[in-house]
């Protein structure tokens, strides 16, 4: 590899990386400001979104300046590939934190109710796989990416359960469903950051093994 091109991608291997670090504290910050009814955590969550899109826009101009620059091949070229997506991926993950702290917002605005369902296992569950799919990033590490892949099943039947159990609260308290319906939709922001870090791990399985795994399908 060109002495060039190896700094350029020790370049955007820290930006990736940083913007990964940032958009996983969105996430678990937005989660926070739930369970301590944190209003102001989840405001400046909101009020700060506009760094992650601005570090997405130059991560993307960073890989397109590799690609006019230095035409990689094999393996550099399946890196910069999957940092264009797991970048995309990540700006989304920003986007739900974003819509968690909104649904934060929303939710004190109300008075505290007792709800007969567990937020916490999907939320404990999904930010595990966040961490471990960017632990994967970091440490390139095909086999965690695998797992996280894996763990997807898992997710989904949490969901489903537990708008089971959002449905039967409802069915409990009526008079309370506008309080419940902002814990259902923050279970679907949930599920949607559990897909883009299987997306992630995707990606990562691609960069380096060179197999894509979307959809059960290997090349």
């Amino acid at each position: 590899m060109p002495v060039h091109l190896q700094k350029e991608i020790e370049k955007l291997k820290k930006q990736i990386v940083l913007l990964a670090g940032s958009v996983e504290k969105r996430v678990a910050d937005a989660v926070k400001s739930i369970d301590q009814r944190d209003a102001q955590l989840a405001q400046v969550i909101k009020d700060t979104d506009q760094a992650i899109d601005q570090t997405e826009v130059e991560v993307e101009e960073e890989c397109l300046k590799i690609l006019a620059l230095y035409q990689p091949v094999a393996m550099d070229l399946r890196f910069i590939v999957a940092v264009l997506k797991i970048n995309s991926d990540l700006e989304r993950i920003g986007d739900e934190a974003v819509n968690i702290a909104g649904r934060s917002l929303n939710i004190n605005a109300y008075p505290k109710i007792e709800i007969n369902f567990d937020l916490k296992t999907l939320t404990r569950n999904v930010m595990a796989m966040l961490k471990h799919s960017l632990d994967a990033l970091v440490n390139m590490d095909a086999a965690l990416a695998h797992a996280v892949i894996d763990s997807d099943d898992e997710i989904d039947e949490t969901v489903q359960m537990l708008f089971q159990q959002v449905k039967n609260e409802i069915r409990r308290q009526p008079e309370k469903i506008d309080y419940i319906i902002e814990y259902m939709r923050i279970n679907r922001h949930l599920e949607r950051i559990a897909d883009h870090a299987t997306n992630i791990a995707e990606d990562i399985v691609y960069m380096i093994e060179g197999k894509i795994v979307r959809h059960n399908y290997e090349k």
